[in-house]
């Protein structure tokens, strides 16, 4: 009993609601890579489009037909018209972007590489307060992004022992687009969310990407689909909505609570990036592990600095 106490006492709910979310993007990270092994790309993004606007489906309908339902829950979502949602409608096609090229990304690339790129998305966050906002970097902050920088030459020299070629490879190319079309997408959001209520965003630009996706889909994947790689179903797609809705579901959960700290909540989301290195490790059997768990290390003291700037 005493043990509990203090349990709860050193890692109150909302932290363990962060190690949650970093969890559950972890199982997100792999269940995308096995999905798209030997896979058709933008059919499998299509799908987790579809299947997470179906998770939020439910409260939008609820929000027009019976507000009163969800009225005074996390779940609760206004009605909002054209001028808020011609601001969602930009981020869906900003995080489509982002999609678009980690997906290609991923099925081509190690899943610990990958990890420890993607990681680096809140200095490029920071980066870009810095010159769109206008924010200051304390010593802390800086010796993150070194860090960061750091972590990316000593991850290059990794991939070259599998022959991966960070100056010429396209694909870790995209992963890194993908990582700065995200960062943009975190700035955006810091903007969004001073004028719209988070629920309304994360339901709506859901919905918003798959009309989106429609038309890449009939004229990009559809007329080439005998000659291209072909696409076969897995059950792990549906994995990869619902593990992306529930971490973001226990993301905003945890921020809910009124002594949480949304600087530790992120840098403790960023962890998933272990998560997916041991998926990487255990179930897909990649290759020199050891000179890329330094780097995952120096990426995840990185993170560490970057929170002590944030205090």
């Amino acid at each position: 009993m005493i043990f509990y106490i203090l349990y709860f006492i050193f890692f109150p709910m909302w932290l363990l609601l962060a190690f949650l979310s970093a969890a559950l993007l972890g199982f997100y990270d792999a269940f995308k890579k096995e999905s798209l092994r030997d896979n058709a790309v933008l059919p499998v993004l299509f799908l987790n489009t579809v299947f997470s606007s179906l998770v939020f489906l439910p409260f939008i309908l609820l929000s027009f037909w019976a507000p009163d339902v969800l009225s005074g829950t996390m779940f609760d979502m206004p009605v909002a018209g054209w001028e808020a949602h011609k601001y969602i409608l930009l981020k869906s096609f900003i995080v489509l972007s982002s999609w678009i090229f980690g997906y290609f990304g991923m099925k081509h690339l190690p899943l610990t590489i990958v990890g420890p790129i993607n990681a680096t998305r809140p200095v490029m966050v920071l980066i870009g307060a810095l010159l769109v906002f206008g924010e200051r970097l304390n010593l802390y902050q800086w010796i993150g992004v070194l860090l960061a920088v750091l972590s990316f030459f000593m991850l290059s020299r990794s991939g070259k022992k599998e022959g991966i070629d960070f100056k010429h490879n396209k694909w870790i190319l995209f992963i890194v687009l993908a990582a700065v079309t995200g960062a943009i997408s975190g700035l955006y959001d810091k903007y969004l969310m001073t004028r719209l209520h988070p629920m309304l965003v994360q339901s709506w630009y859901n919905v918003y990407q798959v009309f989106i996706m429609c038309p890449i889909i009939l004229l990009l994947w559809y007329p080439q689909r005998k000659t291209s790689t072909p696409f076969r179903w897995e059950w792990t797609i549906v994995g990869i909505s619902l593990f992306l809705c529930a971490a973001d579901f226990v993301y905003f959960y945890a921020l809910s609570y009124e002594d949480s700290m949304i600087s530790i909540v992120s840098m403790v989301r960023r962890g998933s990036v272990v998560v997916s290195f041991l998926f990487g490790a255990l179930f897909f059997h990649e290759k020199n592990l050891k000179s890329k768990a330094v780097d995952l290390v120096l990426v995840l003291i990185g993170m560490f600095f970057l929170y002590l700037g944030s205090r």
